[in-house]
């Protein structure tokens, strides 16, 4: 089988659990080199020991300049470059208007769009240095269309959208590239779904399921890999045909 990956070397963020975790899984089985990133010391550390020698684990708080440079110099000094940044952490949290807290905007916030942000301005000149080189910035459905009750969320992830699009514009004449991946409803601790409830309102989503983290994690290695060498700048949708439209039978 060809290693799709192969010699690439990937930094993931919120990598310890749920869609991160698979990511780095799928990176190390293509042939990538990755150093997993997360606040969750235990599970980082044995996941990391799990995939062998071509992973490693940084404690990262994505809101944490500081952190990232750490992971960054950490990343190049174990595997000699940085070629593919992930930014996968991120946090679901929401509230009616009025009852909201701006503590709670401001939490939401800054994990899900600073917390890229100031990765990618760590990792930049790793990256240019390591050309061509890939940024895939972990949105949402939620970044495509507005979700009730979940403004920071969505104003979050519309955010790094937008974000993904100012950043491929300055960084393609350096050799790199930018895209954002949008996941729909997928199976993880974060939306509290277990393992076996897969199945949905077919109004939720075209498909009526859930979808799994491998799913996504199959864009993402796309997304990090050279195949995607003309794509750029661009949103790409895991989300089950959930922003396709209504349905009216």
């Amino acid at each position: 089988m060809t290693e799709r990956l192969s010699g690439r070397v990937a930094l993931i963020s919120g990598a310890a659990s749920g869609m991160g975790a698979s990511h780095a899984r799928a990176f190390v089985a293509e042939g990538a080199a990755v150093v997993l990133g997360d606040i969750a010391l235990d599970a980082g550390k044995q996941l990391a020991a799990e995939l062998g020698e071509r992973a490693a684990f940084v404690p990262l708080d994505v809101t944490s300049s500081a952190d990232w440079q750490t992971a960054v110099r950490t990343t190049v000094d174990l595997f000699g470059k940085l070629d593919v940044l992930v930014n996968n952490a991120g946090v679901l949290d929401g509230g009616r208007l009025g009852a909201y807290t701006e503590e709670q905007w401001q939490r939401v916030l800054s994990i899900n769009l600073t917390g890229p942000f100031l990765g990618l301005s760590a990792a930049r000149d790793a990256l240019v240095a390591a050309r061509p080189s890939s940024v895939v910035n972990i949105s949402s459905a939620a970044g495509i269309q507005g979700v009730s009750g979940m403004h920071a969320y969505t104003a979050s992830k519309f955010g790094l959208r937008g974000f993904t699009k100012s950043a491929a514009l300055e960084l393609a004449p350096f050799g790199v590239r930018v895209n954002s991946v949008h996941p729909g409803g997928i199976i993880t601790p974060m939306i509290g779904v277990q393992p076996g409830q897969v199945t949905i309102d077919r109004n939720e989503n075209t498909l009526e399921r859930l979808g799994t983290p491998e799913e996504v994690s199959g864009m993402v290695v796309y997304l990090a890999s050279t195949e995607s060498s003309y794509c750029t700048g661009a949103e790409f949708l895991v989300d089950g045909g959930m922003t396709t439209g209504s349905i009216h039978d």
